[in-house]
């Protein structure tokens, strides 16, 4: 075998591949440039030497495929690697960080099996070759036909074949190894296939009529079972190879499972189950999936051949590789196979499951979206996939998340590609193109995955990629340096929350306990880190960032992990070793504190937080903590004092409520000289005494169940003292609450009325709310040092309870009458819209029954309360005391609000401008019809802005019922103004106020509308004048003038109008024209519909092809809805004529016209076909009648007698020559002398109509004009009547017509059609169109409408034929 040297391109394009020698094979140095050494180095040495590198590394495990070490239960993961052959060179490339690796670290590790790379170093020859790994084994197949077998550490125990053989069948293409490692396939270029002993290394079958000859062997793959597999050839067939031994004999048996006729297959993969689901029932089956160029099979072997399901690709890359691989999966709670499959940058997920039936069902899963192209996919466990693409690059997948865990560039590997095996140079080269062209990124055979390690061959090396532990990826990120985010990535491993883990096992809090220890480890090597590195000079604000950005870190984990112990022991005695870092220490103690996250601090922690607060003079923060500490263990007595001096208010009622359990102390406060302090205390009392009266602590939380009822009763009892301690003898009684009032009347009632809601109603509760109110009367109203809108709060809190249904409270109703005196005193001027304010409170609160309400009115009008007044006036409904009082209260401006009109009838018209528009004109259209026009020219002068408001709602209310309508006429020039400003200020409304309105000249509102440009309006107008043409060119101009903005070029020109409106328009264009064609002759109507076919195919023409492409679509729309419509009024022919004969369209492109034309020949063959179906059922109809008529006027008639049943005589003795003989139907006969003696016959253009005399309704009933007419109305009869013409004397010349009966008969067999005619319901239908006006349908005034067929009861239309006539 001859070698020859290949290029790096020739790699790239992966077209060879690398030749494996046998070891015996003496190597030429001069050959191969290999340097002369003093002592060859032994394959012992190699392994065992040690790389030169620029930084430690750590090894990471101890052996190489040592599955005893693997961590089985971690997550369904584990992580093997080699102990001496890690090339690490890419961990000397110092990269940024990137997000993926800041959250999960290094996930994947991929190392150098130098063993192995030492054979192919040695061979210095690209070639390429297979390689398949187990779990104890590695197998490489080489191009001279050798297979090498290496065990776990490396060593070459096996290499099976011989250069003989490789010159024979060639290079190996494809490996395969059985589940217990006895067994090794070799699939070979040239299509042989061969099977070993791995314990002994014999030759046990040379396979070479298993498949076609001539093509090579892509795949061989092992299933399950021992003694089945299958094959793939470069012919795109499948074949399952049975191995059996008989008598001795070894044999194996081949059956094709997929022709590559009918689809070429380049990828196969069974399905393998690990040794602990061997019993899932899935595996009976022997699944195997298959990839073609086209679609995905999944077919079972056992116990039938059966296929279980097909899934086309789609549109894919032809150059795309085609991936599939199995993997069990926990998918709720059962563990079933999936099958991942994909052919470019979508993955597909298959959950396969076996029902109780036994039959198997596939299921879409989430898919995949990628960005890039695969040429790889490999689970590496349940939850984590790595991708290969086509660039090279490892991407490793969460599959749940879909989220990339980390991205590795592999092309230092330069791994090798199969794309000799899939064109079979070996053989010729006889596969297809399309094989060819997806074996150029093939690279199945390079790649090898077992026990959670992926093997990837390349022309120099062999590397393993594993996942690396969870201890390994925190210590690979402090070995970058990057404490934080080894700490979050710890964290996560923590909280179960961590992607792609591998070692964490055993039950939660176990593994919780694991990962806490080694954060701690990490936390104090981290506060070692940062005091080390602690920037020692520079200005004090560098350190204090420094410190910000590294100790929240530390409070942050510790606390999270709950380890008290640590944050204030070792982590706190760190800190303080610097002032500043001891500083943020505490400093982020605070917002966990606030929290009530952090608990249990030690006494000298929270006596240097606050110490280090007042320091800092971060009084606000050092109040906020107090409040959530427990501060038993401090010195109450200090802190209370630094309260005081800093006023923390809240610190200090905290302290003493939570200290001491003393509620009243913090009242006692101490006064202050400052006015914004007095403020903000007495606020913070009023909120205390809340709260202690509703049981809640200050400033947060609950006071003690069995402390409320005690606090209340010493809140009230402190409230209500008659002096303070030490009170000086000059103090008024009741302090406490008459300091409170002072400072806020209004908020400390409403603690006092949100305390009796809360108080049960009980005796001891009653009592005590009656004492404060008795006492409040006693302060307030005895008291002149209050103001009345103070007096007013009182008062208004007393009627709230009094209003109460479970009121229990007295008060004397005289002090409501004296507050009243009060609050109405004419002598005091001052404070008069306060007075009535308080008064309006009072009444609207419920005191208004504790007054007189005469008394009442009259004190408020001598008042000048005019409030108040109307207040009264309103629950008495006298609504003209209203007005009064609107007009005369100085406070407010004339502003009317019009609640009973009926008693509005002397109003100014000043006032009209100050009331809304609606009750103006309600008000006018009322009582002052008669005055409309003259208020509506002031209403012009003062406010013409508003002028348009009032007459809209003038013209609503004249319209309304209830109004007379005679009184409100109003002229046209009004409506015409009204017009003319209504397209000034609200031009939409126009066109619907045209068509509400009546009193408007047609010539002037036309030129009105027409100067604002209102098309739509103009239309109408034009066509309520009959001036269809003019209306028509209106709407057609405002379609054009859209369509040109449309179309326009000019990108800074108007706005361009929306598609909905230009469709709009022209659907009211339409509109108007098929309202008017009905009425229009034929060439009127083609100046209607042409015009406007015309204008929606000028942009066509007149548009660039750039502008016109956005819009193509939509104006093909519109031009076919003008078409379907002009179709009714217009000739086909003519339409086609005008369509052909336009530039666009007479170009020769069809294409562009297709539509149009199509539509049309669509509508002709529709109309065409109802034309044909309505004309044969007339003549169906026509010949029906016409046949039973004939038949029933030729039967011959049979007299019951011979003689005329007048005269008696017999016939044929007259022997008159005028007289004629006449038989009726009934079987009557008579002498037509005798007949016209009894006045039974009727002449009628020129021919008589006889009746049967005997019969007749005139002989029974005398009344012979009644039957002329009944005969008259029998249209029918005339045409079935018979007139018998006698040859021979004595029926010579004579002639007879249908007599009533013959009428009845024939009436009996117009009745065989059960129903009425076709032709009858096509006439009404025709005559119903016609009478369509204005696109309605109008009923005509005469009594056709009544006579109608649709307006009878008893019609029923029956779809089947009539009966046939039967023949006698």
């Amino acid at each position: 075998t001859s070698y020859e040297p290949i290029s790096a391109s020739s790699r790239s394009k992966a077209h060879l591949k690398i030749h494996f020698l046998r070891l015996d094979r003496k190597i030429d140095d001069k050959e191969f440039d290999i340097p002369q050494v003093d002592t060859p180095p032994t394959l012992e040495s190699i392994l065992n030497e040690t790389d030169d590198e620029e930084e430690p590394f750590v090894l990471e495990d101890p052996s190489l495929l040592n599955i005893d070490n693997i961590d089985t239960h971690s997550y369904d993961t584990s992580s093997v690697a080699s102990s001496d052959s890690g090339d690490r060179t890419h961990l000397k490339r110092k990269k940024k960080l990137r997000d993926s690796f800041s959250i999960h670290g290094s996930v994947i590790r991929l190392s150098l099996l130098k063993g192995i790379s030492a054979q192919i170093v040695s061979a210095a020859v690209s070639t390429s070759f297979p390689l398949i790994s187990t779990s104890s084994l590695i197998a490489v197949g080489t191009s001279h036909g050798l297979a090498l077998i290496f065990d776990p550490n490396q060593a070459l125990r096996l290499c099976l074949g011989s250069t003989a053989v490789g010159a024979q069948y060639g290079a190996i293409s494809a490996l395969s190894i059985n589940n217990d490692c006895s067994r090794l396939l070799c699939g070979f270029a040239k299509g042989q296939i061969t099977m070993w002993d791995l314990a002994s290394g014999k030759l046990l079958r040379s396979i070479t009529d298993a498949h076609p000859p001539g093509t090579a062997i892509l795949h061989i793959k092992f299933t399950d079972d021992p003694t089945l597999a299958i094959c793939n050839d470069s012919g795109g067939s499948v074949f399952e190879l049975s191995f059996k031994r008989v008598m001795g004999v070894r044999t194996c048996e081949s059956r094709c499972l997929f022709s590559g006729s009918k689809g070429e297959v380049c990828c196969i993969e069974p399905l393998h189950a690990k040794a602990e689901l061997r019993d899932h029932p899935i595996t009976q089956y022997s699944l195997l999936a298959m990839a073609s160029l086209t679609k995905i099979l999944v077919i079972g072997l056992k116990p039938s051949l059966k296929v279980w399901m097909t899934f086309p690709y789609g549109r894919m890359d032809p150059s795309s590789v085609p991936l599939l691989a199995w993997h069990f999966v926990a998918v709720q709670t059962a563990v079933n196979p999936v099958l991942a499959f994909c052919r470019g940058d979508v993955v597909h997920f298959l959950l396969v499951k076996r029902d109780d039936s036994g039959a198997i069902h596939v299921t879409k899963q989430k898919q995949l979206h990628l960005h890039y192209d695969l040429i790889n996919f490999t689970w590496i466990n349940s939850r984590t996939v790595v991708l290969l693409d086509s660039v090279e690059k490892l991407h490793v997948i969460d599959r749940q998340t879909q989220e990339e865990l980390e991205t590795v560039e592999i092309s230092e590997v330069q791994l090798v590609y199969n794309s000799s095996h899939f064109k079979s140079l070996a053989t010729g080269g006889n596969v297809s193109q399309a094989l060819a062209l997806v074996g150029e990124k093939a690279c199945y055979q390079s790649i090898s995955n077992c026990g959670g390690q992926i093997f990837y061959v390349g022309t120099k090396s062999v590397h393993v990629m594993t996942l690396r532990s969870w201890r390994e990826r925190i210590d690979h990120l402090l070995k970058q340096e990057c404490l934080n985010e080894a700490l979050a990535l710890a964290w996560s491993f923590h909280e179960g929350k961590a992607k792609a883990v591998v070692g964490l096992s055993g039950e939660e809090q176990k593994r919780k306990a694991v990962v806490a220890d080694r954060m701690v480890e990490i936390l104090i090597h981290y506060a070692d880190r940062i005091m080390k590195k602690c920037p020692e000079q520079g200005k004090i604000q560098v350190m204090e960032q420094y410190f910000q950005d590294m100790v929240p870190v530390i409070v942050d984990y510790c606390l999270l992990l709950q380890r008290m112990d640590l944050l204030f022991s070792q982590m706190y005695d760190k800190m303080a070793e610097n002032s500043v870092a001891k500083g943020v220490f505490l400093e982020c103690l605070e917002p966990y504190i606030i929290s009530d996250k952090l608990v249990g601090m030690t006494a000298q922690i929270m006596k240097d937080l606050l110490l280090h607060f007042q320091d800092k003079n971060l009084m606000a923060n050092m109040e906020a903590c107090i409040v959530h500490m427990d501060v038993t263990s401090l010195d109450i007595q200090q802190v209370v004092l630094m309260c005081w001096e800093n006023h923390l208010y809240d610190a200090m009622i905290y302290v003493y409520n939570s200290g001491m359990n003393d509620f009243i102390t913090p009242m006692e406060v101490r006064k202050c000289e400052a006015i914004d302090e007095q403020v903000i205390m007495g606020n913070k009392l009023l909120v205390y005494i809340s709260c202690c009266l509703a049981g809640r602590a200050y400033p947060l939380g609950n006071i003690s169940e069995n402390l409320v009822p005690l606090v209340k009763n010493q809140v009230f009892e402190f409230l209500i003292r008659l002096h303070s301690a030490e009170a000086p003898v000059e103090e008024e009684v009741y302090p406490y609450v008459r300091t409170l009032l002072h400072f806020d009347t209004r908020e400390f009632l409403n603690v006092l009325a949100l305390t009796f809601e809360d108080f049960k109603n009980d005796k001891q509760a009653v009592e005590y709310q009656q004492r404060i109110v008795d006492i409040l009367l006693k302060v307030m109203v005895e008291n002149s040092d209050f103001t009345p809108s103070q007096v007013g709060c009182l008062f208004t809190f007393l009627a709230r309870q009094l209003a109460k249904p479970n009121n229990t409270l007295f008060v004397n109703r005289t002090l409501f009458d004296q507050v009243l005196e009060f609050l109405c005193s004419p002598d005091d001027d001052s404070r008069h819209s306060e007075r009535q304010q308080v008064l309006l409170e009072l009444l609207q609160a419920g005191g208004i029954v504790q007054f007189e309400e005469s008394r009442l009115i009259q004190m408020a009008e001598k008042a000048e309360f005019y409030q108040i007044c109307e207040f009264m006036y309103e629950r008495e409904h006298r609504y003209d005391k209203i007005i009064d009082c609107y007009l005369h209260d100085p406070l407010r401006k004339v502003r009317m609000r019009i609640c009973k009109s009926n008693y509005i009838e002397n109003l100014d018209e000043i006032s009209f401008p100050f009331l809304s528009p609606f009750k103006a004109a309600d008000l006018i259209s009322i009582h002052f019809s008669d005055q409309i026009e003259q208020i509506i020219q002031n209403l012009e002068v003062k406010i013409a802005k508003r002028f348009v408001a009032y007459c809209k709602h003038f013209v609503i209310c004249c319209s309304r019922e209830g109004v007379n309508q005679d009184l409100l006429q109003l002229s046209p020039s009004v409506t015409e103004q009204f017009i003319e400003l209504l397209c000034q200020y609200d031009p939409e409304q126009v066109l619907e106020t045209l068509k509400f309105l009546e009193s408007y000249r047609l010539e002037e509102t036309i030129q009105i509308v027409q100067k604002k440009q209102l098309y739509e309006a103009s239309s109408y107008l034009l066509e309520k004048k009959e001036d269809i043409h003019s209306a028509f060119l209106v709407m057609l101009e405002f379609l054009q003038r859209k369509l040109s903005i449309l179309t326009s070029e000019d990108e800074s020109s108007v706005e361009v109008p929306s598609l909905k409106a230009i469709e709009d328009t022209l659907a009211k264009t339409i509109a108007l024209c098929q309202r008017n064609s009905h009425k229009l002759n034929q060439q009127q109507r083609e100046a209607l519909w042409f015009p406007l076919l015309e204008a929606m195919m000028s942009p066509k023409r007149s548009s660039s092809s750039t502008v016109l492409g956005h819009y193509s679509e939509f104006l093909k729309n519109l031009t076919m809805q003008v078409l379907n419509n002009m179709a009714a009024f217009i000739s086909l022919p003519l339409i086609l004529q005008r369509i052909l004969q336009d530039p666009v369209y007479g170009r020769g492109k069809l294409g562009e016209i297709q539509g149009l034309v199509l539509g049309m020949l669509d509508s002709f063959n529709y109309e065409q076909t109802l034309l044909e179906t309505t004309t044969n059922l007339l003549n169906h109809d026509l010949h029906w009648s016409l046949r039973n008529l004939k038949a029933s006027v030729t039967r011959g008639l049979n007299p019951k007698q011979d003689y005329c049943c007048i005269c008696l005589q017999q016939y044929k003795r007259r022997q008159e020559t005028s007289d004629q003989i006449i038989v009726f139907s009934c079987g009557h006969l008579y002498h037509s002398l005798c007949l016209m003696s009894k006045e039974c016959g009727i002449e009628s253009k020129g021919q008589i109509r006889w009746t049967c005399f005997k019969c007749s309704a005139s002989h029974k009933g005398g009344k012979l004009s009644e039957a002329s007419s009944e005969l008259k109305r029998r249209t029918p009869v005339s045409l079935s009547q018979v007139r018998l013409k006698l040859a021979d004397p004595p029926f010579g010349g004579s002639e007879s017509l249908l007599d009533p009966q013959q009428a009845q008969a024939f009436d009996q067999l117009c009745r065989l059609y059960r129903g009425t005619s076709r032709l009858a319901l096509l006439t009404e239908l025709s005559r119903d169109r016609g009478g369509e006006k204005h696109g309605l349908l109008h009923v005509s005034q005469g009594d056709s409408a009544l006579n109608s067929v649709f307006q009878n009861e008893t019609f029923q239309l029956h779809l089947t034929p009539p009966p046939p006539l039967l023949d006698d």
